[in-house]
């Protein structure tokens, strides 16, 4: 069953459950989908879908620490909850020991020395981490490795 398909049959199934949550992001992811297919003129693979939600987590994350700055616990709480959702349509994430040996392996692999060739490293680590790591970690953890 391709990404596309589990998103209907979840919308479907969140709408016979009254699960408000759930329903919402669906509809966002699908909305979103179906903006990028139109206005691109493609039709979206599982990788593409994968884009799109990633995306809209990082989205919802940044707002989360707005949220969490105006102490509006209403909306840290309803963001969360969105967030847990668009991470079950996520590959398996990758543990934070996991991300690190994969930076350190590409460091050797570029042959990086120096916080100047951060863009070679992020440019080589992305594909592989691709939809598995948020890309604020990957910076933090790659800035550590090279100092």
């Amino acid at each position: 069953m391709s990404l596309k398909e589990k998103l209907q049959e979840d919308l479907k199934s969140s709408m016979k459950n009254k699960d408000t949550v759930r329903k919402s992001v669906v509809t966002l992811i699908r909305a979103s989908i179906k903006q990028y297919e139109v206005d691109n003129r493609v039709e979206l693979d599982d990788e593409g879908i994968i884009d799109i939600i990633s995306k809209q987590l990082k989205q919802r994350r940044d707002a989360l620490d707005e949220f969490a700055k105006a102490n509006r616990e209403d909306l840290v709480s309803e963001t969360e909850a969105e967030i847990k959702v668009l991470k079950e349509y996520l590959p398996q994430q990758l543990s934070e020991e996991e991300l690190n040996e994969i930076v350190k392996l590409t460091i050797s692999e570029v042959g990086a020395t120096s916080m100047k060739d951060m863009g070679k490293i992020m440019s080589v680590i992305r594909p592989k981490v691709k939809g598995r790591a948020d890309g604020k970690l990957i910076n933090e953890l790659v800035k550590a490795n090279l100092q």
